[in-house]
């Protein structure tokens, strides 16, 4: 009888989760990170990079329906967007659910990635990679965005976490370069992580946005593939989600026919942008902006801490 394996995933010295995990169905090495995807009975195919649960066939919408449809919703009409990131293609499938989408730039760094997610994540991207809107750009975002002269009404950052040279997506500069590739009243979302195992860094990230954009509403979602509160931020230099009503977003999700939604509604556009006390208190605090160089100590490369083992029993 083969013995059950469990993967687990270190938030910080002291909090994590684990996954029971099949026998890698994929698994590579690419010039960047590690990628693995394997089947969990809670979630179905889960995809890891570098021993971070990344998505799932079951969960995804947890994360994905906010980033995409809270600032979409909040603009009078998408016609072009970019993901950054975003490799799974689940971002890129919410966008093209969108009526009057004409184009969806996909700003990848590791094709590894997309070429096990097409394989691999068919209830994630549900044939996003094959729609003639979706074009993909392969390498490095900051140059991209540095060097484009393409505008966007819509902007997703849907990244790894901020260590390594990730940081350097989370920063004023950055974020400058994407206020550049917006239209006018166009929206960027991002993630700012968990405010249960990293409020340091969200106050930072969150200092980083404000100091680019007049307009920036962090909001909460449960991910259960992360096992904690997730704080994502919408920002613009102009459109707010927060002068919607409830009822103002269920009548433009039915105009415009986006059908498919198993998290979003109105009534939880407002429960996302409600802050708990505790969450305005992180954000109250003083935070230094982050900029190009910089680091966020709170925030750790999961192979830097501690192994551990898991008994089950």
């Amino acid at each position: 009888m083969s013995q059950q394996r469990y993967l687990a995933e270190r938030l910080n010295a002291d909090f994590g989760l684990y996954l029971s995990a099949s026998a890698p169905l994929a698994q590579a090495q690419s010039e960047w990170q590690r990628i693995e995807v394997f089947d969990n009975p809670q979630f179905g195919r889960v995809m890891r990079i570098d021993d971070v649960f990344m998505t799932s066939e079951r969960d995804e919408f947890f994360y994905h329906e906010p980033m995409v449809h809270l600032p979409a919703i909040a603009h009078p009409g998408v016609r072009s967007a970019l993901v950054v990131g975003g490799g799974d293609g689940g971002a890129a499938e919410e966008l093209l659910k969108l009526p009057g989408m004409e184009r969806v730039v996909l700003a990848e760094l590791d094709g590894q990635v997309i070429a096990m997610a097409r394989q691999w994540l068919g209830e994630i991207h549900r044939g996003a990679f094959d729609d003639a809107r979706l074009e993909v750009r392969l390498g490095d975002a900051r140059l991209f965005l540095g060097q484009t002269e393409e505008r966007f009404d819509q902007i997703i950052l849907d990244l790894t976490d901020p260590f390594g040279p990730a940081v350097e997506l989370y920063t004023v500069e950055f974020y400058e370069s994407c206020r550049r590739a917006l239209n006018p009243g166009g929206v960027v979302s991002l993630h700012l992580g968990s405010p249960v195992h990293l409020p340091g860094s969200i106050a930072r990230i969150a200092a980083s946005v404000r100091a680019v954009f007049p307009v920036f509403r962090p909001y909460l979602q449960y991910v259960p593939l992360y096992g904690t509160l997730w704080c994502m931020g919408m920002a613009s230099d102009s459109t707010d989600p927060a002068l919607l009503t409830a009822a103002q977003v269920d009548e433009r999700i039915a105009a415009r026919g986006i059908g498919e939604l198993q998290l979003y509604n109105g009534a939880m556009h407002q429960a996302l942008l409600a802050q708990p006390n505790f969450l305005q208190a992180i954000l109250a605090q003083p935070a230094q902006p982050l900029h190009s160089g910089d680091s966020i100590d709170e925030v750790r490369d999961p192979s830097e801490l501690p192994d551990i083992h898991i008994t089950a029993g």
